[in-house]
């Protein structure tokens, strides 16, 4: 992971562990010149972590998406984060993913070059590129959630890939943390499956529905469930619901 030595003296955007944690209002910040990945320390950390307390990584030399992928962590270029929460609503937690992508969505489009969308179950998107993935690991005791980690990678440079994109030019890391560290910590502590209103805003960001898609079964994206379920339309018209998987377009994004 890394050092606690490391972490006193680990400055970001010229800021230390303390005045991120007054600036963003958070009971502690755990911050990292370089770490392997934000999870990992914060899942080390999770037994006696408050509630809302953070980790920074001004780099990751081992950052991780979904399904054992990498995540790509340069030095300086984006925010990656872990933000440790401890929610008792364990219905809550089956939507956890998609309410951190939405909120967060919301809370950074004054950012980006232009309205930020969600692709399920964790990604952000802007003009058919990646701009951001979400990545949570739950703790369990017994049949209650004792802490959940918020992984949370956001490109704000513009990244030496054709196929990702970073926020506006100008736009600095402090910029966003502000906006997203609370759109984050509103979406954990919000109770129950997705409402009627939440479902509503993913629908006008959600850059899947309508589209033809392979996996994780062939057919046309509907929307999703109260339950967090990706809903597909197959070509014998019959909807499924999927709780789990890979969502693969039939034909990329189109990238602006």
């Amino acid at each position: 992971m890394s050092s606690s030595a490391d972490a006193s003296a680990a400055r970001y955007d010229g800021l230390g562990a303390a005045e991120l944690a007054a600036l963003l209002d958070v009971p502690r910040v755990e911050l990292f010149a370089s770490a392997t990945s934000t999870l990992d320390i914060a899942n080390a950390i999770g037994p006696s972590a408050p509630a809302g307390t953070l980790v920074l990584a001004d780099e990751q030399t081992a950052g991780r998406g979904r399904l054992g992928r990498s995540w790509t962590s340069e030095r300086g270029a984006g925010i990656w984060l872990t933000l440790v929460e401890r929610p008792e609503d364990p219905l809550a937690l089956e939507v956890l993913s998609l309410r951190c992508g939405l909120y967060a969505a919301e809370a950074l489009d004054a950012l980006a070059v232009a309205r930020i969308g969600v692709k399920w179950p964790n990604d952000l998107y802007v003009r058919g590129r990646k701009l951001a993935g979400v990545l949570i690991e739950t703790r369990w005791r017994g049949t209650s959630p004792e802490w959940v980690s918020i992984g949370f990678g956001l490109n704000v440079a513009q990244p030496m890939i054709d196929t990702a994109i970073g926020l506006a030019s100008g736009t600095t890391r402090r910029d966003a943390l502000i906006r997203l560290v609370p759109a984050l910590r509103r979406a954990a502590l919000t109770t129950g499956l997705l409402t009627e209103e939440e479902l509503a805003r993913w629908a006008a960001r959600d850059v899947a529905r309508g589209r033809v898609v392979e996996t994780p079964t062939a057919g046309m994206v509907a929307g999703i469930s109260a339950r967090g379920e990706l809903l597909v339309r197959g070509t014998d018209d019959i909807e499924t619901a999927h709780r789990s998987g890979t969502l693969t377009f039939a034909e990329p994004l189109a990238c602006s």
